[in-house]
């Protein structure tokens, strides 16, 4: 299966959601049954790299996918050297709420393409709606391990998973837009 060479929003007329398979049966139920519910709704917005080709449906099978989400965070969840600019509410960030790829393509780099799409976007509408930093709450030790590759920093643990940040200037550096 090749990918092709945009992300686009899922549209489930045209995206085979059922065909999706990782390694996590939360992420595939999620983009199965409500990740259109969500963006209909106005919670979240899900974006995917579909393949090429159409499966025998008609549809397009999808590579890889990431939602988002505004969000926001408590002050003290910081580290001590960056709370102390910040006021004493809930300080607004993205969610990156979840990422995953099809097992067909794990082990080929697309988890880190698809992670710089999710900074992109990001990126791309923060001069409409500000946010301090991205948030990801990580499913596992492996994905704690993949962000951190990309300085993700840990906030602290909630349910037995690990919340990371990184700060929006360091996004926008990577984009040039800082």
């Amino acid at each position: 299966m090749i990918w092709a060479r945009e992300f686009v929003d899922l549209d489930p007329a045209v995206h085979d959601r059922d065909s999706f398979q990782c390694d996590r049966e939360e992420l595939n139920e999620f983009l199965k049954t409500r990740a259109a519910k969500h963006a209909a709704a106005g919670i979240s917005r899900t974006i995917v790299l579909p393949a090429v080709q159409a499966l025998p449906n008609g549809k397009l099978q999808i590579c890889s996918f990431f939602s988002i989400a505004p969000s926001s965070i408590k002050r003290e969840t910081l580290p001590d050297h960056l709370r102390k600019k910040l006021p004493h509410y809930p300080v607004p960030v993205f969610l990156l709420a979840q990422l995953a790829v099809h097992q067909d393509h794990q082990g080929a780099g697309l988890g880190a393409v698809t992670l710089a799409k999710a900074l992109e976007t990001f990126a791309r509408i923060r001069p409409a709606m500000r946010a301090y930093a991205v948030v990801v709450d990580c499913i596992d030790e492996r994905a704690e391990a993949f962000y951190r590759k990309y300085d993700f920093e840990t906030l602290g643990t909630k349910d037995g998973k690990v919340k990371m940040f990184l700060p929006m200037n360091t996004v926008l550096q990577l984009y040039d837009q800082a």
